[in-house]
């Protein structure tokens, strides 16, 4: 095939489509809630038929923040590690301290969030700064849960 202006010029317009289209994609999965324009995060995501994990992660890859949608969650509160209150998805929640085994010195905070009756959201937050986990916090009561979706059998 002899390539001309014209059989190059539309080749070259959906190549600049799909550069412009793929990186906008990056941040909409099907399963988990739009990150806010502003926030500069991506989602990663893994699934199966029973649940979800979308991972927040910033430029270079840092998980800022992540959360585990399912009809249950394997996160129970303790009242004991009650901390900050909030407010996600325009319901009131109550954030719990917790840790990391290998990483003493990194704030963790983790709440449970209950969708409708067949499905929970566990969110969790690491940070090493109180500041950087004020920052997460104030990103995940910005999510919107209502056209987040995963089956489940």
């Amino acid at each position: 095939m002899k390539f001309t202006i014209h059989t190059l010029a539309p080749l070259a317009a959906l190549g600049l489509l799909l550069a412009t289209v793929a990186p906008a994609r990056a941040q909409v999965t099907e399963a988990c809630p739009r990150l806010p324009g502003d926030s500069g995060l991506t989602w990663t995501e893994r699934s199966s038929d029973a649940f979800v994990i979308c991972r927040a992660v910033a430029e270079g890859g840092r998980e800022v923040f992540g959360l585990y949608l399912a009809a249950d969650s394997p996160f129970q509160p303790r009242r004991a590690n009650r901390e900050e209150r909030g407010v996600i998805n325009g319901q009131d929640i109550r954030w719990y301290s917790g840790e990391v085994a290998t990483d003493p010195d990194k704030l963790v905070r983790e709440t449970l969030l209950e969708l409708d009756k067949d499905r929970v959201v566990h969110i969790w937050l690491h940070a090493d700064s109180a500041q950087e986990m004020q920052q997460s916090m104030r990103l995940v009561e910005e999510l919107r849960f209502e056209d987040t979706r995963f089956s489940s059998n």
